[in-house]
């Protein structure tokens, strides 16, 4: 084994972040949901540029509060049909499979991960009818819009930024500061870390409210106008007033407390990303011959490094000499996840999922990458 560690993440809770965390829970006594976490979106929606956002559990559960405030307040009904790329996380489709709806699978690009516009056309001649539609930032590479408006006009947009904070669309703007709703995480291998944890976002009140309900049981309590229920349900007690249906997706002042720690470092955490990525892309370059090229724009903010081999035997030693090095790799996110057996019962045709899910791994880039890492990775490519 070569003396060399590349891990995919280090610990980035500082000193700082840990003494703050210690201080708070010597001179507080509220530790549930409170203060704290309303400063952290109040910070977080100054950072991204949107007007409301709910501090959560996880990328995961804001996944999945987002689509049930999207499909209760426009009607979505179960067996309607949700637009999904065939390659992203899980808890990405899970949700919106999970609430009833019909789920349609979309090929993916080399060139940003996101819907393949020739499948897409494909799909608009036997699916016109989608209702919604979610977008991934998949791997820190904004997908763009213009040909999803295009093909489905009428269908409702929301995005997964979970592992892509920071990313910036084509007009160099945050993805997520206008979007009906997005969603991030800020679990331990992430841009920034509450060691669990995510937020969802948006511009519209309606929404909004209806989500600070739906976190908290349903409860109308919640809402931001509760007094318009006690009105309309005068014979149900007003702290136990169930108006729609809900979970506990609350989160703690505990990881309030070291988001907004973390929050006041993520711009450097992001620059240094960028660079590296840069770096990345700039050697990647040289070797299109084995490996499909990516894009690069500036609104990039890469939460790692993948590497999709144009044939096996160019992957078998990829990892071969990463294992030797000691670098960490995953596969890229779950591959095509109609491979997975919990969808195994979906069928649809996706050959460039299909290749990631057979050729395709990824690298960790974080602040911690430094020069001699990019120089190790070019000469393990060159090696190849």
């Amino acid at each position: 084994m070569i003396e060399f560690n590349w891990p995919l993440m280090k610990n980035s809770v500082s000193w700082l972040d840990k003494f703050k965390l210690i201080k708070f829970i010597l001179t507080s006594s509220q530790y549930t949901q409170g203060k704290k976490v309303s400063q952290f979106e109040n910070e977080w929606n100054n950072w991204l540029g949107s007007k409301y956002s709910l501090f959560v559990t996880s990328g995961s559960t804001a996944n999945f509060l987002l689509v049930s405030a999207v499909m209760e307040k426009y009607n979505i009904k179960p067996g309607d049909k949700v637009l999904l790329p065939a390659c992203t996380w899980v808890t990405n489709v899970s949700p919106p499979i999970q609430l009833g709806m019909t789920p349609v699978f979309c090929d993916v690009n080399f060139s940003n991960y996101s819907f393949d516009e020739g499948h897409l056309e494909k799909i608009k001649q036997e699916h016109s009818d989608i209702k919604l539609i979610f977008v991934t930032h998949l791997l820190g590479i904004p997908a763009p819009y213009k040909k999803l408006k295009e093909t489905f006009p009428d269908a409702i947009i929301i995005d997964d930024v979970c592992e892509s904070h920071g990313c910036l669309d084509e007009n160099l703007t945050k993805i997520g500061s206008n979007s009906l709703g997005a969603t991030f995480s800020f679990y331990f291998g992430h841009h920034m870390t509450t060691v669990e944890g995510g937020m969802v976002s948006t511009n519209d009140k309606e929404l909004y409210d209806l989500m600070r309900m739906k976190r908290s049981h349903g409860m109308a309590r919640n809402s931001i106008t509760p007094e318009k229920y006690s009105v309309l349900y005068p014979e149900i007690h007003k702290s136990f007033l169930f108006v729609t249906d809900g979970y506990n997706f609350r989160n703690t002042e505990f990881s309030a407390v070291l988001g907004l720690s973390q929050l006041k470092r993520l711009d450097k955490f992001i620059k240094i990303r960028k660079n590296n990525y840069l770096n990345f892309y700039d050697i990647l370059l040289k070797y299109t011959h084995l490996f499909y090229p990516i894009s690069y724009h500036g609104g990039n903010s890469c939460f790692c490094f993948p590497l999709i081999s144009k044939n096996k035997q160019t992957k078998d030693r990829l990892l071969k000499l990463l294992d030797e090095y000691g670098i960490e790799h995953r596969p890229v996110v779950g591959g095509n996840l109609l491979r997975q057996p919990f969808l195994s019962n979906i069928s649809a045709d996706c050959p460039n999922a299909d290749t990631i899910h057979t050729n395709g791994i990824y690298i960790g880039n974080n602040q911690f990458v430094s020069k001699h890492n990019m120089e190790v990775l070019r000469q393990i490519l060159n090696a190849i």
